[in-house]
Formats: structure tokens, C-alpha cells, sequence
């Protein structure tokens, strides 16, 4: 009798310890599956602070992509109806006209090379392209003007994402990157800079002319580069006496640089370029 109910004992012990080891697995389980409230869902998930909607996301503003020149990109100085100088400029660059022919590119005492493929000039470093030039010439100016011309287009489809800054006139202000546009005339009469990286990128859209004071300057900080600013004009540019400015002017006219004024970048016209003993470096 005695050995029975010890017998009855220890299977009732064994019982309640196999109900009490299930009912804690059951309560590990549940703190595995709805533990940490930083889990997934938590401050560190995908919509969390650090998520993609975060600050710098996909949301940010996208830079403002280069304007490509093409062909027109391996000239100085472009232009469709001449190009004429004052003696003596100073261009470190190619000059290239066209469908006019060589006798409409003046004061540059130029003198054909052999081939008759391009000329040069004591003012030019570099060479002297006219579309009445020995072959390829005619054919890459050709070329080089129809690049001008659709990079024009380009430059001034772009979305801006500042219109009608100082009421067309930037005097003294510093600008960052991005798409510029007036509907009137622009006018630079005191010293404008543009502080921005090496990769950075304006582009300024103007629908009348742009004129620039003498002895006036367009600086650039921060690293930007000449190659990256593109003034888009449809009327005529006027650059000062002494004046120095940078970048690439895109014509759908003429652009005009007077008595000692200079210019990092490229002029690119689709009627005429007039200098006066300038100073033109292409970027």
C-alpha cells in the first residue's frame, strides 16, 4: 500500500512539472514574437526617422544636369554671320563661322594653313575654321552650328527654380546652383558671384538681352567651374569695357565684348561675335 501511493506521488509530481515547463515555453514564445517595440516597426525601421523619407532622401532636390555642347563644345568663339576683332585680342581657343565663309572673320590678319583645311592668326591660340575651308571643315561647322543651336534649346527648356530674381537685375548678389529665368532683359551693373562646387551647375534663361557693366565682374567661389554656367539669351549680349565674365553664352544674336573686357568660357552666337581687344579663354 505504501509503495502504491508513492508511486501515485511521483506521477502526479511529473505531471504538474510537464504542465509547468509548457506553460513557460508558451511564455518564451510570446516574448520572441511581440518583445521589443524597436523592432520593425520601431524609431529604426523603414518609416522610421533614419527611413527613406528621412532628411537627404529621395525627396531632396535633384542637381541641375550640364547643358551639352557636342561639337560646339570645341570652339572659343562660334558664330553663324562673322566674327570680327579690334586689334589685338588675346583667345586661347578654336574659332569656327559658318555658313559664312573665311572674308567674313576680320581683323585677325589670318593666314591658311597648306591643306587649306583652317588658318591661324598671331592673335589665336589654336585655329581658325570657315565654312569655305577645304573638307572636313564644312562639314564639322556644320555640325558644331546645329549642336549650338539644340543646346540653346536645351538650355532653355529647363524648369527653373528661381524666376524673375531681383526684377533683372543681379547686382551684387552671390548665387547657388541652379535654373534662373526672366521673362525681360537682364542687367549686371556691380559684381555677381556664384559660390558653388566643381560639379554645380547654373543655368540662367533670359528672354531679352543682357547687359553687363563695365569694369564689372562675375566670380565664381567654392570650386565652380566656367564649363558649368550656361547664360541662355535671346536677344543680344553686351559685355563692358574692362568688364570680366565667365561662363557660356548661348546667342540666338550677337554678343559684343568691349575695350579690354574678357571672358573665361565660350561665345557662342547664331549671328555675329564683335570683340575689341579682349581676352577670350574656353574653359
Amino acid at each position: 500500500m505504501n509503495q502504491l501511493k508513492a508511486t501515485t506521488f511521483i506521477t502526479s509530481l511529473t505531471k504538474t512539472g510537464a504542465m509547468l515547463l509548457l506553460v513557460s515555453l508558451g511564455a518564451a514564445c510570446a516574448s520572441s514574437d511581440g518583445g521589443d517595440p524597436t523592432a520593425a516597426g520601431g524609431s529604426g525601421g523603414a518609416g522610421g526617422s533614419n527611413g527613406t523619407g528621412g532628411s537627404g532622401g529621395a525627396g531632396a532636390s535633384p542637381a541641375t544636369p550640364t547643358v551639352d555642347l557636342k561639337k560646339a563644345g570645341t570652339y572659343a568663339i562660334l558664330a553663324k554671320s562673322g566674327i570680327s576683332t579690334v586689334p589685338t585680342s588675346a583667345i586661347k581657343g578654336n574659332l569656327g563661322a559658318s555658313p559664312v565663309g573665311a572674308s567674313y572673320i576680320t581683323g585677325f590678319a589670318l593666314t591658311a594653313d597648306a591643306t587649306n583645311v583652317f588658318s591661324t592668326s598671331p592673335q589665336v591660340v589654336g585655329q581658325v575654321y570657315a565654312a569655305d575651308y577645304q573638307a572636313p571643315t564644312p562639314s564639322n561647322l556644320t555640325t558644331a552650328i546645329s549642336d549650338m543651336e539644340l543646346a540653346f534649346t536645351d538650355a532653355a527648356g529647363r524648369a527653373p527654380s528661381v524666376t524673375e530674381l531681383g526684377a533683372g537685375n543681379i547686382g551684387g548678389m552671390t548665387l547657388t546652383p541652379g535654373v534662373y529665368k526672366w521673362g525681360t532683359g537682364l542687367l549686371v551693373p556691380t559684381t555677381v558671384t556664384l559660390a558653388g562646387s566643381a560639379t554645380d551647375v547654373w543655368i540662367f534663361q533670359i528672354a531679352q538681352d543682357l547687359t553687363m557693366s563695365g569694369a564689372t565682374n562675375i566670380v565664381l567661389t567654392g570650386g565652380a567651374v566656367p564649363g558649368n554656367v550656361f547664360w541662355q539669351v535671346a536677344g543680344l549680349v553686351d559685355i563692358g569695357t574692362t568688364a570680366h565674365f565667365e561662363g557660356v553664352i548661348l546667342t540666338r544674336t550677337s554678343i559684343a565684348l568691349r575695350t579690354g573686357a574678357s571672358i573665361t568660357g565660350r561665345l557662342l552666337a547664331q549671328t555675329a561675335v564683335t570683340i575689341d581687344g579682349s581676352a577670350v579663354v574656353q574653359p
